[in-house]
């Protein structure tokens, strides 16, 4: 057993709050011993989730937390308010060194702001981006970033892809992770500004591989390991490839239903169809890491379920073995942003 890694979870945010929540974290900690948690949210509602579950109660503590921020509350006024809310008070314990991570799927806005504000960026780290593993044609490739810095600068940018290829050869175990920036064309001409300014940025950077730029009609064939832009254009991508992904399910699904006849070819395709599908399921690799901050933060999706938390909180195991904030910080001393 190795060093043990401390996680706090928001047991109030989320779509499945508290009960799914709580599920999943019951199960990271049957799944794996060097791990403890610290529930944090209304000690009644997550006593009442715990109620017939076998854990080891030694690794699980609840913190109470009379407050939650719901999803529509403007972030910075909420952070700012609701001190005693589970997503304050969790930032506070990954902050006061109580904690080595925090995840939530509650509100994205208060968890961005949150962790910049609370836990605070690495010394060097202009922005820190939140970067979520999708699925391609062969395995996964990093999304950086999709939703935290709307107005980003080719510097900003540079980091990004530094700080993904850390985590992607880290987290994930790919060496040499091939980096590539999202344009409207291959070719370096085109673009906007700030695609055209941060090219030549990539370019110079001997710390990643950078291969040029991506369309966004490679990304599902695994064009790119590390796939940057800034977050409105990664949080459009993002959520179209979600909604393409439940249209095609659904079309296909309905095809399969129409007639008796292909009912009938339903049930023979089905194991190896469910087994290819499976391939595609982001909620194995956890959620989306907001990189850069002094501790480890994560937002899961709103609508996750146990399986989802589980995986994050096993993420957070990988993120401390391989020493990820560490690389970052050694990247920034050793001039891996010159560039910038």
């Amino acid at each position: 057993m190795g060093k043990m890694v401390s996680v706090a979870v928001d047991a109030m945010g989320g779509d499945n709050a508290p009960l799914e929540i709580v599920k999943g974290v019951v199960d990271a900690l049957n799944e794996a011993d060097d791990i403890t948690v610290s529930l944090v949210g209304r000690e009644e509602d997550i006593k009442e989730a715990l109620k017939g579950l076998n854990y080891d109660e030694s690794r699980l503590k609840i913190v109470n937390a009379t407050e939650v921020i719901e999803m529509a509350e403007p972030p910075v006024m909420a952070i700012r308010r609701k001190k005693d809310s589970s997503i304050v008070k969790a930032l506070h314990m990954v902050r006061d060194g109580e904690c080595d991570a925090f995840i939530s799927a509650g509100s994205s806005g208060a968890i961005l702001v949150g962790g910049q504000l609370i836990v605070g960026r690495i010394p060097g780290v202009e922005r820190a981006p939140l970067a979520p593993i999708i699925p391609n044609e062969k395995g996964c490739s990093l999304l950086i970033d999709c939703g935290a810095n709307v107005d980003a600068r080719p510097d900003m940018l540079l980091q990004f892809a530094q700080m993904g290829s850390i985590y992607m050869e880290g987290a994930l175990n790919i060496k040499n992770p091939r980096v590539a920036i999202v344009n409207i064309g291959a070719e370096e001409e085109k673009g906007n500004a700030l695609v055209k300014e941060t090219i030549p940025l990539l370019k110079e950077c001997k710390d990643i591989n950078y291969i040029g730029c991506i369309e966004a009609r490679e990304i599902p064939f695994g064009a790119a390991d590390v796939i940057v832009c800034e977050a409105f254009v990664g949080n459009v991508i993002l959520k179209l490839y979600e909604g393409t992904g439940k249209w095609i399910l659904k079309t296909i699904k309905s095809a399969l239903m129409s007639t008796f006849r292909s009912k009938l070819g339903a049930l023979l395709i089905k194991p190896v169809l469910k087994s290819k599908l499976k391939t595609f399921d982001v909620k194995r690799y956890g959620g989306a890491p907001l990189l850069g901050l002094n501790g480890l933060v994560v937002k899961t999706h709103g609508s996750a379920e146990a399986v989802e938390v589980k995986n994050s909180v096993l993420q957070c195991r990988t993120f401390k073995e391989q020493n990820i904030n560490e690389r970052i910080k050694e990247n920034l001393k050793t001039g891996g942003s010159d560039g910038v």
